[in-house]
């Protein structure tokens, strides 16, 4: 028997700059993101010999398979349907049979809080628990980031998602050749401020980041000035946030991310839904300074909004009466 969860995360700034080897070419490049209270929760008890009974429990449903059920053809196919980034997991460790999950998300679908990448590296983490191995973060991010890559074939998977189920805290990823650095940058001061001004929405509107992503990454390569240009920008902002950060200058943390959400929003057509603009317009109206920030490289169901501290019930208020959702959450402290 094994219990593992995970953080699912909010990204603030360098979305997108975690593909490789974008991550390379654009000098000085960093992603910043959080770990939420929001998580993925794995709960893994023996079962029937030769079969693997999955339950996820945000969308009730059950699926028993047979141990013979785990080749490669069905694995890489359709027969696992939507568990079939679980299974793969499971058979990465050849654990295929006497087991039984129960898995719940912790992030709405299509949010664009990195769900599925959460559920993948707190699947293996609970994996890892289960079987009594010792825990190698970095070696469970390129696996289950391999794993997702591959099913979803949609191009490169960005690597930001699956730090902070594994890191908890508010981290700086900084990439260089073969490795991701990770920055812990948590303390009182910071997390404060940051719950504070930053308001989680839900739109219920799903998304799909991989599609935008890719167009994206393509025009990169394509030597697309406008895509090159638009991300250099948001990696200087990504620079100046992580130095605010590292001199405590949080007041400057605003205007940083919202000015990256306004670079994003130029650089993904479509990444702002016109319900979010129409909803972000009537924030602005009462909320003069207010910035948004979609959450997800290319787009997905949640956004920020950016405030003042004092203008928190404002902005609760209009989410709320125009049918969208403010996910409570805190800052999750380091595993």
């Amino acid at each position: 028997m094994a219990k593992y969860s995970g953080s699912v995360r909010v990204d603030l700034l360098g979305g997108t700059l975690d593909l490789e080897p974008i991550n390379l070419i654009i000098p000085d490049t960093v992603t910043l993101n959080l770990a939420t209270s929001l998580k993925a929760e794995v709960y893994i008890e023996e079962f029937e010999k030769g079969k693997v009974q999955i339950h996820s429990l945000d969308y009730n449903t059950t699926e028993t398979y047979n141990e013979s059920d785990f080749t490669s053809e069905l694995l890489l196919g359709d027969h696992f349907s939507h568990f079939s980034f679980v299974c793969q997991i499971l058979n990465h460790f050849n654990l295929t049979s006497g087991v039984k999950l129960n898995l719940k998300s912790g992030s709405p679908p299509g949010a664009g809080l990195g769900g599925s990448s959460s559920m993948g590296i707190t699947l293996y983490g609970a994996i890892c628990k289960y079987l009594n191995i010792e825990l190698d973060r970095e070696i469970g991010v390129r696996v289950v980031r391999g794993i997702e890559g591959r099913m979803l074939d949609s191009g490169p998977a960005g690597y930001q998602d699956y730090y902070p189920a594994i890191y908890g805290g508010i981290l700086a990823l900084i990439p260089s050749p073969g490795e991701v650095k990770v920055d812990q940058l948590y303390s009182d001061e910071l997390k404060n401020y940051l719950e504070k001004n930053i308001s989680l929405v839900y739109s219920r509107q799903s998304r799909l980041s991989g599609i935008n992503n890719w167009e994206v990454y393509k025009g990169f390569f394509d030597k697309n000035e406008f895509i090159r240009s638009g991300l250099t920008e948001i990696a200087a902002l990504s620079a100046k946030a992580y130095k605010a950060i590292k001199n405590k200058e949080f007041q400057l943390l605003a205007d940083l991310i919202s000015n990256e959400g306004a670079i994003r929003k130029e650089l993904f057509p479509g990444i702002v839904s016109e319900k979010m603009d129409m909803v972000y317009n009537k924030v602005k109206l009462q909320v003069p300074s207010a910035g948004i920030k979609v959450c997800g490289a290319g787009g997905g169901g949640c956004f920020l909004i950016i405030h003042p501290e004092d203008k928190r019930s404002v902005v609760e208020n209009i989410i709320n009466e125009n049918d969208m959702e403010i996910l409570p959450f805190s800052i999750d402290k380091p595993l």
